[in-house]
């Protein structure tokens, strides 16, 4: 959490609250080579509510950080009018930093004025003339921070998002998830003018969810969030900036909310498609209308011998005019509609229904997932695992995927079986990605593709996607896990276009990594997914498309998520609640 005064601002005034917004105009931004933002324009105002939203990697997070202050632009203004609180989706553990770290940097605005206001009331009580005004300033600015009750505040909100509350505790000694919940609950309970957001439903479970969005709504000041989550924006946001570029390659403003929004989207690309369409179509006709003329050509310059020989050669000059009027269409020709962005295309799996996947007896793992739990899945069985944070909903999947040992209990996986899990993080720093055939091969195990956060360690140049994917199909190929002639080109997928392959996996977004992630998972043709938070960091568009294939695939799926539109999407799902009641069981099926 990052408190962000106004430039050249001591302490809020109740003149920048009235006004207090954010106005970036042309921002341009470049990272390496490669332009994130070009010419992007927008205004979070007060009690604006604005989605900022688009394809992993279109810089939805860069222009967070360049209305926060955080990044300067290559091109383009930014003017500030307030206090900006931001959350970032990433918070680094430093050292010797605990739990009242974050909490004191949320507190410090509201103990400055409380301090500001003694110090204004003994000084008047000293008879200091100057003293009333400062008084009537620090007591303003107390009651528009709520200074006496941000305290409390805090505590309210650690307790609803299920933080940590102890504030000795070191920030290193908890788990992402943890240390996210923390800086969230006190970005929460402080106050300031305008809240910026980076995917801040990461690592909440339902209770959390319910109150980010309620907190959300109350805001009483400017909002702009980026979020993956499609029931926070349907309920908070009433205008978007859709940084995927339309057909003039310009990001667009919407009006109007969610539904609004994506109405007039899928207007445009249906534009957009059948436009492309039409002059492919068009190109191809006068290709084809080339070749024939040149047919023509061919068969009538070069006749028989024999009969009507000065017949056809009469004929040749006309039939080369045609020719060269049917070049200089196809020439004059050009398809300038730009092709529209891919979309998901999930590999035919070819599971067989009801085949045997995996079985587990009695599992429990000490501390981490209460048992036991039981659990049968055959081929195209669909399951949902749901539970409040802690309960053990990674652990399972874990414990399915063969990378934990259970405690107690055991689980039989059939012979043969090619089962992948998606972990909740991406692999970001590609400690897992190079060595994820795991025991693929093993007498007796099943031809497990691993986890997409395992072990292992990458050194020296950073790979591109494509090099990763590459080294992740020739590993499968040469374990057995997988046919040469299966294997899918990795554009082929949807998932990355050209110039994310080309782009060195560290210098991805975390949406562009955890694309990846799904793409190497797809790699190897599983019969059985497993996937843990799977809408992490993916754009609403890729979420749907995702949703629908998992439920037209032929493969087993697992999917545990707070999600709460996911959870609508897939409310057909047999459901396998851990946590928090008796001890669960299942036997999963496709879905009624």
């Amino acid at each position: 959490m990052n408190h962000l005064p106004a430039p050249g601002a001591t302490s809020p005034s109740v003149e920048a609250s009235a006004g207090a917004h954010l106005r970036a105009e042309h921002i341009t931004v470049t990272l390496g080579s490669r332009r994130v933002l070009d010419d992007v324009s927008v205004t979070v105002s007060a009690r604006s509510r604005t989605a900022v939203v688009g394809e992993n990697g279109r810089g939805k997070t860069t222009l967070l950080h360049v209305l926060a202050g955080l990044i300067t632009p290559d091109g383009g203004t930014v003017h500030r009018a307030g206090t900006v609180g931001l959350a970032r989706q990433e918070l680094p553990a430093r050292h010797g930093e605990t739990v009242a770290t974050l909490t004191s940097e949320a507190l410090a605005p509201s103990l400055a004025a409380l301090g500001a206001l003694d110090e204004a009331a003994l000084a008047m009580a000293q008879g200091d003339p100057t003293a009333g005004d400062r008084y009537a300033a620090a007591l303003d600015t107390a009651g528009r921070l709520g200074a006496w009750d941000a305290e409390r505040r805090v505590d309210v909100a650690l307790a609803a998002l299920g933080a940590c509350a102890d504030r000795d505790r070191p920030l290193s000694t908890l788990s992402v998830g943890q240390r996210y919940r923390v800086r969230l609950a006190c970005l929460l309970g402080a106050h300031h003018d305008v809240l910026l957001l980076d995917e801040p439903t990461n690592h909440l479970d339902a209770g959390g969810l319910d109150f980010l969005t309620r907190r959300l709504r109350e805001h009483d000041g400017g909002l702009a969030l980026v979020s993956h989550d499609r029931t926070l924006l349907r309920e908070v946001a009433d205008r978007f900036l859709d940084l995927d570029p339309a057909r003039d390659g310009r990001p667009r403003p919407y009006a109007g909310g969610y539904d609004a929004w994506q109405d007039a989207r899928r207007r445009e690309r249906e534009r957009w498609e059948q436009d492309h369409e039409e002059q492919r179509a068009e190109h191809r006709r006068l290709q084809d209308a080339v070749s024939q003329a040149r047919d023509r050509l061919t068969t009538g310059w070069r006749p028989d011998k024999g009969t009507g020989k000065h017949r056809r050669q009469s004929r040749a000059p006309g039939v080369v005019q045609s020719l060269r009027r049917q070049q200089d269409a196809l020439e004059a020709h050009r398809v300038d509609v730009p092709e529209p962005p891919p979309v998901l295309r999930w590999p035919d799996l070819a599971v067989r229904p009801g085949v045997p996947q995996v079985r587990a007896h009695g599992v429990a793992v000490d501390g981490r997932l209460a048992g036991p739990v039981d659990l049968s899945l055959d081929g195209g069985d669909r399951l949902l695992v749901t539970g409040p944070n802690g309960a053990g909903k990674s652990t399972l999947l874990a414990v399915l995927a063969g990378a934990l040992e259970p405690t107690r209990g055991r689980v039989r996986t059939a012979r043969g079986v090619r089962l992948v899990r998606v972990a909740q993080e991406t692999a970001v720093d590609l400690e897992t990605v190079m060595g994820l055939e795991g025991a693929a091969g093993r007498e007796g195990a099943p031809a497990r593709e691993g986890s997409m956060a395992g072990e292992g360690a990458v050194r020296g140049p950073g790979p591109t996607a494509r090099e990763v994917y590459a080294r992740r199909v020739g590993r499968l190929v040469a374990g057995g896990a997988l046919r040469d002639a299966d294997a899918d080109e990795p554009g082929s997928l949807g998932l990355l276009d050209p110039e994310a392959l080309r782009t060195p996996v560290e210098r991805l977004s975390q949406g562009q990594r955890r694309r990846l992630d799904l793409a190497l998972a797809l790699a190897g043709r599983p019969g059985l997914i497993l996937l843990d938070e799977p809408t992490n960091h993916l754009a609403p568009a890729l979420v749907d498309e995702l949703t629908a294939a998992l439920r037209a695939t032929s493969a087993t799926v697992v999917v545990a998520t707070h999600d709460r539109q996911l959870l609508r999407d897939l409310a057909d799902w047999p459901r396998l609640e851990v946590g928090g009641g008796p001890a669960p069981s299942a036997r999963s099926g496709p879905p009624r």
